[in-house]
């Protein structure tokens, strides 16, 4: 299991970004995590507002292909990873972005006008410790969403959801390799960390995937 935050994040550089889209939302999503892309862009179709932060960006995919309320929508990108920025920015270019490289297991991020909606997908199955602990990601985003405001996204888990043989020996591989640190990340661990931080908390399972919607309180 990952012992800090960079462990999960450092295998993003640009070679595995422009194959990212290929490798997980078109094959592993569907075929080894049992949880079709198309059912994490409908989370974003649903919750992704006017004003979004999305934290962990991937490559961008999800923010290029949703349906946001508005033609112009203000877009903040939040990452480690200054490659993950990077190519994120560049793939959505037309939207007026900003752009933040924090430590989610870090200090809270203060500074930020608040966004209406965060997203977070496949950010937590990367961050070290067991859910208690990488939770502390909600803290540290916190302060970047309103009163009120929604946090949505989807996480890899590895006990109480259903899980293949396929799913069980590519999550020891990526365990292994630091990619994943989700040996202990379980959907009873996951819903108390959402419990004693939010006011609505929504979880559905699909395949081994959990998607949450998680509402701020007013």
């Amino acid at each position: 299991m990952a012992t800090d935050t960079d462990a999960g994040q450092a295998i993003y550089n640009s070679r595995t970004l422009a194959l990212y889209d290929l490798v997980v939302l078109r094959l592993s999503n569907p075929l080894i995590w049992r949880c079709p892309t198309a059912q994490i862009l409908a989370l974003y179709d649903r919750h992704a507002s006017a004003s979004h932060l999305d934290v962990g960006v991937g490559t961008g995919w999800y923010l290029q292909r949703c349906r946001f309320p508005l033609p112009r929508p203000r877009v903040g990108l939040m990452d480690l990873n200054a490659n993950s920025l990077d190519f994120a920015a560049r793939r959505l270019a037309h939207y007026q972005l900003e752009t933040y490289r924090v430590d989610v297991l870090g200090k809270p991020a203060t500074g930020i006008v608040p966004f209406d909606s965060i997203g977070m997908t496949y950010l937590l199955h990367c961050l070290p410790g067991d859910i208690a602990t990488k939770a502390k990601a909600f803290d540290t985003v916190r302060p970047c969403l309103r009163d009120g405001g929604v946090v949505f996204g989807a996480t890899i888990l590895s006990g109480g959801v259903p899980t293949t043989a396929a799913a069980r020996a590519l999550m020891r591989v990526y365990n292994r390799k630091g990619v994943f640190s989700n040996a202990g990340d379980t959907l009873p661990a996951l819903r108390a960390a959402l419990d004693q931080r939010f006011r609505v908390v929504e979880i559905a399972v699909i395949g081994c995937v959990a998607l949450f919607v998680a509402r701020a309180p007013r």
